[in-house]
């Protein structure tokens, strides 16, 4: 899946697109793996131990192979959850431990969690978390008459992260050595600029500008532009706006413009025309969309918080969204699909497929471990997990890499392949006898044996109300189209 986009959500075409907006961290920055992570873990137990936390957890050493997204913590029981869409148990770990079903279902009696009990659960969706994820804590924290539970701890563990990000060192460290934590693409300027021929774009994130700014600079350093022998690019020229410190609605409800000499904000809420190669601080979606005189369906969205990039844009004013699953490079396709065939009610012998599923079991762990400890980001087993079904409900496109769009033209229709439902899939395309009759009425006018007998009503009470002239008794059959079924590749109504 190296040059695949994959589209999700219905179709999408291309052509009609008006805006490409872009987040930048692990988007338009890809920030390398796992020297980031382990940069930040190292910050984060720095600050626990800061705190009061015992001197021991700076012996631990970060594991890539070991978290992975679209987990979920118990705050109560402190361990982390591996579930499906509906909140079903898959893995279940405590500190390291995995635990097997008869040590889950002491706590979990139906293997099932409350996932909209927010207050006990909460899911690790960001690779942000992933360096907070990594804990050794298999028990309470008790030093003599001291205990902390499994919630308090976990705070101490969300807080330190948000303190190394947005107050500590690690924004700094990572300017100091672009090299090491930053992946340069050289693709970058060339698709930016392909993207500036056919709409506008820009960059929207909830990072400081000095920080933005260098980030950016560094994306862009090049000896020449998008082609050989054409002038280097500068991130001012790729994106006709640049919003940084932005943040949902609830959050920022102005604009202002920001002075990148000084960093400082001008005074009073922005309210002008859009300026290209502008910088402005705060806003929402809501004001995006007033700045670029664009309606929701008219943006793509690309990032890689699939609540905070991908959800939000699209509940608010419905943007189109293309979610960045770097994992996805990494991913194998792990598929194990056996069913028994002509088997029926009247089949009395069941058949011996203990062999087989032992052997099922043994390749589909093997494959599960190829992705790391806590298996497919996507998929346990065969199953869907919490994650896979949030990209599929949320996410119009996804990829490894935004950058995957280079290689389609911006005329191309995205088109979701057909999915069947159950009932679809699996009855034969063929007239079939019908033993009984419905016990519902047909809603099919052209094969009603009584619309004779209803046309007749029809006549009858219109000669009966001619005078009266009443309102419709009846629904006219609709005799052109009324139904909407590609809304993204009709022409635009008169």
């Amino acid at each position: 899946m190296i040059r695949r986009v994959t589209d999700l959500n219905g179709s999408l075409a291309m052509e009609k697109i008006k805006c490409f907006g872009f987040d930048m961290d692990y988007t338009l920055a890809v920030y390398k793996s796992p020297e980031y992570e382990s940069l930040g873990f190292k910050l984060t137990v720095e600050r626990l131990v800061f705190i009061g936390y015992p001197k021991e957890l700076l012996s631990f050493v970060y594991d890539p192979s070991f978290p992975t997204r679209g987990l979920v913590f118990d705050t109560m029981h402190g361990n982390l959850l591996k579930v499906d869409a509906y909140g079903n148990i898959l893995v279940c770990v405590h500190g390291f431990n995995f635990l097997r079903g008869p040590e889950i279902r002491e706590r979990y009696p139906n293997k099932f969690i409350q996932r909209d009990d927010t207050e006990r659960f909460y899911i690790l969706n960001t690779l942000f978390n992933l360096p907070g994820r990594a804990s050794d804590c298999e028990s309470g924290f008790k030093n003599g008459d001291l205990f902390m539970s499994y919630k308090s701890m976990f705070q101490d563990v969300r807080d330190a992260v948000d303190w190394v990000h947005f107050k500590g060192t690690l924004k700094a460290k990572t300017v100091e050595n672009l090299e090491k934590y930053v992946v340069r693409d050289g693709k970058l300027p060339l698709l930016l600029s392909r993207m500036n021929e056919v709409a506008k774009v820009f960059l929207a994130t909830n990072s400081d500008y000095k920080y933005t700014d260098k980030i950016m600079n560094y994306l862009f350093d090049f000896p020449h532009g998008p082609k050989v022998k054409t002038p280097a690019s500068l991130p001012s020229h790729s994106c006709c706006f640049i919003e940084v410190g932005w943040g949902t609605p609830l959050i920022f409800v102005c604009v202002t413009v920001l002075i990148v000499t000084t960093g400082r904000l001008k005074i009073g809420t922005y309210t002008g025309p859009l300026q290209h190669g502008i910088v402005y601080s705060g806003g929402s979606s809501d004001i995006v969309c007033d700045l670029l005189g664009a309606k929701g369906k008219d943006i793509v969205y690309i990032g890689d918080h699939i609540f905070g990039d991908i959800l939000k844009s699209k509940k608010r004013q419905g943007w189109r969204t293309f979610l960045v699953i770097p994992e996805l490079a990494q991913e194998l396709h792990v598929w194990t699909d056996k069913s028994c065939e002509h088997l029926d009610s009247s089949s009395n012998e069941r058949p011996d497929i203990s062999t087989l599923q032992s052997k099922v079991k043994k390749v589909t762990h093997d494959m599960d471990m190829c992705y790391g400890m806590m298996g497919s980001l996507f998929r346990s087993g065969s199953r869907q997990t919490l994650f896979a079904s949030q990209v599929m409900r949320y996410a119009d496109l996804y990829a490894a890499s935004f950058i995957n769009l280079l290689y389609y033209p911006f005329s191309y229709l995205f088109r979701a392949a057909h999915v069947l439902m159950p009932h679809e899939s699996t009855v034969e395309h063929a007239h079939v006898d019908i033993d009984t009759e419905s016990p519902l009425a047909t809603r099919n006018r052209s094969h009603c044996s009584d619309c004779k007998d209803l046309g007749c009503k029809r006549n009858q009470l219109t000669r009966s109300f001619s005078e009266i002239k009443p309102p419709n008794l009846f629904p006219q059959t609709p005799q052109e189209i009324t139904h909407c079924h590609d809304e993204d590749d009709d022409e635009e109504e008169e």
